[in-house]
């Protein structure tokens, strides 16, 4: 018989039947099992529960943890990253039984949408009974724990590390103005290196708020969010986003896959909208579309808060709003504008709902979605920036920004994202002011 253990026990939704069945049988055999949730079928984000799963096993509440989600790999990845976690994912009886014997794995990951019942208590079964006792192979796991070796550059090495970056992108000022570059003062490279940089890189300065870019292309969000765009109207805004390099199309969801794909391999992101354009989604929802949107291609959101929560002082439930979307963002290697619809709201709440996104952690904040009272306004905009620039976040001006000089006056505010439907005669607008000027 298996000797007794204990178990941290976790699960997202889609895992959530199967942990039940598990729980049963695993106490049935003896074991001691702590149930770190999920509790219900409800959407949930599954990071959270193998993080938790992981750490009772990482602080020696549990011996061992198993976490279940639709396919087992997110989770395991998620929770090799917490220290002295070995988590591996296990389909088959060979793969649970060498997690164990090869590489002493204290973490089983299962995907419920891979395996049936009847398999996954084989798997645990033989899962729990097996143990690394092998020396070659216990020798192999303490390499797993060992830091790696520090870089031992020599100073011919860094000088013709420099030479070559200096060759290539000419002189890289450092962020403080005036300063000399890597070329004129190496021993900066020097100095990464022996603070731990395995590499050196750099790109040009951003354009800062208050400053016209010279390209001014990449500074606009190309939109078409009406509700009776057509494919061929998303394919042509599309085909112009890329002819003028814009940074993105903002399209509505249900177009995010075709413009993914059409925009695959360039510079132009998939931009797209959530709890579009009233806000009042439960943020579970929002965050649930939000998760589809970037599972279809969508590099950036635009989620709408909810207007009528911050107007009646819940504060508590705004956080969670954004909080959701921008967690599923950040999971997915995508962008979080949080859209305020500033036309709605006073001061006071424009600053304290900008106050919330950037305890949200979101990466924008955003005016307007154009569908309501009003749009971008100059004022809204430097209110916004004063608010979060400290954190650096930025601001997103849009709806009714139908001029070069309109768009000029709202980067001057300190906007460095506009959306924008008139995007290309701005453009040729401000390439005609530049050649005039």
């Amino acid at each position: 018989m298996t000797q007794a253990k204990r178990i941290a026990l976790g699960a997202d939704h889609g895992g959530f039947g199967l942990k039940a069945i598990l729980a049963a049988h695993l106490r049935e055999t003896g074991h001691t099992v702590e149930d770190v949730g999920t509790s219900s079928r409800e959407a949930v984000d599954y990071p959270v529960f193998a993080r938790a799963v992981a750490e009772a096993v990482s602080r020696g509440k549990a011996d061992v943890g198993i976490m279940i989600d639709g396919a087992g790999i997110g989770s395991c990845m998620v929770a090799n990253k917490v220290p002295g976690v070995r988590a591996a994912v296990a389909n088959n009886l060979l793969t649970a039984r060498h997690s164990r014997e090869h590489n002493d794995a204290n973490v089983l990951a299962l995907g419920a949408g891979q395996i049936g019942t009847g398999l996954a208590e084989q798997l645990v079964d033989v899962w729990l009974v097996t143990e690394c006792t092998e020396p070659r192979h216990q020798k192999r796991v303490a390499m797993f724990g060992e830091e790696m070796a520090d870089m031992d550059l020599s100073d011919q090495d860094i000088e013709r590390v420099v030479s070559r970056l200096h060759d290539i992108l000419g002189p890289i000022k450092n962020s403080e103005a005036g300063g000399e570059s890597v070329g004129e003062n190496p021993e900066a490279a020097r100095e990464f290196v022996r603070l731990g940089a395995t590499g050196l890189t750099s790109v040009a300065l951003a354009e800062q708020p208050g400053n016209i870019p010279g390209d001014l292309a990449r500074f606009i969000d190309h939109t078409i969010l009406k509700a009776n765009a057509t494919e061929e109207q998303v394919r042509r805004l599309c085909a112009e986003a890329l002819e003028f390099n814009f940074r993105s199309v903002c399209i509505n969801p249900t177009w995010v896959s075709l413009a993914a794909n059409l925009l695959r391999d360039s510079e132009v992101l998939t931009c797209t909208v959530v709890g579009f354009p009233l806000g009042a989604n439960e943020p579970a929802i929002k965050a649930m579309e939000a998760r589809r949107a970037i599972r279809n291609g969508a590099r950036e959101i635009d989620m709408v808060i909810n207007v009528g929560a911050l107007k009646g002082g819940d504060d508590a439930l705004v956080l969670r709003d954004i909080r959701g979307v921008v967690e599923t963002c950040v999971d997915g290697n995508a962008v979080c504008k949080v859209i305020l619809e500033t036309a709605l709201l006073s001061d006071e709440e424009k600053r304290r709902a900008s106050e919330l996104a950037r305890t949200a952690r979101a990466h924008f904040v955003k005016t307007s979605t154009g569908f309501s009272t009003g749009g971008a306004t100059v004022s809204d905009v430097a209110l916004m920036a004063e608010v979060v620039r400290g954190a650096g976040m930025e601001v997103k001006a849009s709806g009714g920004i139908s001029s070069y000089s309109d768009a000029r006056a709202m980067i001057e505010a300190g906007a460095t994202r506009l959306g924008v439907s008139a995007s290309i005669g701005i453009v040729r607008e401000a390439k005609l002011t530049s050649v005039s000027a």
